[in-house]
């Protein structure tokens, strides 16, 4: 394991500070934790891509409990709203996929939700690792997830699409809030969206904030870019971009590769954002050998659906 005593130091800065630069009680226990998370986060993390989703149907019970079975470091959700206001994890914004029903989420509200099969597309899709007991089980409000599992869990949790979700931000910080799992230093937030993010530092500061990226090749061609414009390619990019994200994040999320085909990062990438302080969590990564060499580029978490595979060359 690499050495991060240097990294960690800084790291930890803006979490240990509050409003005119006055320190947090080094006794008390909400600055324990949260310095116990970030400390945690130096070293290698498994991140369960919306539970064991390889082997259960993502995002459900089933999924969530066999991934805090593999024993993961976090169980990573995309949080959305229905119609009538209730925070649901679920990644799509559509229901046609990943259950029986058709349409877009925002329009269903959570009794409609709560009526559709979210887990016999999964049996049909992947028959190898179907069960029976899968037909039927319901999609998850964030509370129902956190009552679940409570403070033996970390949630790694993902403002999916919050242009169509006015105010989700207060909405879900509001619900951690309430159950005292930021303080306990037990979220992590991520978004694609900058503007998402930064809503979330205003309303609670103390919540490590991970940029999520997608890098993709324009025109089809050589030069890649990303997703929303939140930095330049990974050929362009500089300490100054990585250094502006270090402002609000504690670290970045990548994708590997576009369409499973064309590598879009390398190890230098990997080396310049964390010499610019920031976290490389990478997402989604299948194939042990793409963990072997991620693991060997020493990057600091792995988003995955099946983290027994991951596991096995981590512990």
């Amino acid at each position: 394991m690499r050495s991060n005593q240097s990294r960690f130091s800084r790291l930890s800065l803006p979490f240990a500070l509050l409003g005119g630069g006055a320190l947090l009680l080094p006794l008390s226990a909400q600055a324990d934790a949260l310095q116990q998370q970030l400390d945690d986060l130096q070293d290698f993390q498994v991140i369960a891509h919306r539970g064991a989703s390889g082997h259960a149907p993502e995002q459900t019970l089933p999924a969530l409990e066999l991934a805090q079975e593999m024993g993961v470091d976090y169980l990573e959700l995309d949080i959305q709203m229905t119609a009538d206001g209730e925070l649901v994890a679920f990644h799509d914004v559509t229901v046609d996929r990943a259950t029986d029903g058709e349409g877009e989420l925002k329009d269903l509200t959570l009794e409609e939700l709560k009526a559709l099969d979210a887990g016999s597309w999964f049996n049909e899709a992947y028959p190898a690792f179907a069960d029976d007991a899968y037909a039927g089980v319901e999609v998850l409000t964030l509370g129902e997830v956190i009552e679940h599992f409570g403070n033996d869990a970390r949630y790694y949790l993902e403002t999916k699409s919050p242009e169509l979700y006015p105010g989700i931000e207060e909405a879900m910080v509001e619900e951690l809030e309430a159950h005292g799992l930021i303080e306990d230093g037990l979220v992590v937030i991520q978004s694609f969206s900058q503007e998402s993010l930064l809503a979330v530092r205003e309303l609670n500061d103390q919540v490590p904030l991970v940029q999520l990226v997608w890098y993709y090749p324009e025109d089809d061609g050589e030069q890649l870019v990303e997703w929303t414009g939140v930095t330049p390619g990974p050929q362009e990019i500089s300490d100054a971009d990585f250094q502006a994200i270090r402002d609000y994040a504690v670290g970045i999320g990548t994708n590997l590769t576009y369409e499973d085909e064309l590598q879009v990062i390398d190890a230098g990438f990997v080396e310049q954002a964390q010499a610019n302080d920031l976290l490389v969590h990478v997402y989604t990564i299948n194939e042990q050998d793409d963990m072997q060499m991620l693991l060997d580029w020493g990057v600091d978490g792995i988003f995955t659906d099946f983290p027994d595979r991951l596991n096995a060359l981590v512990e």
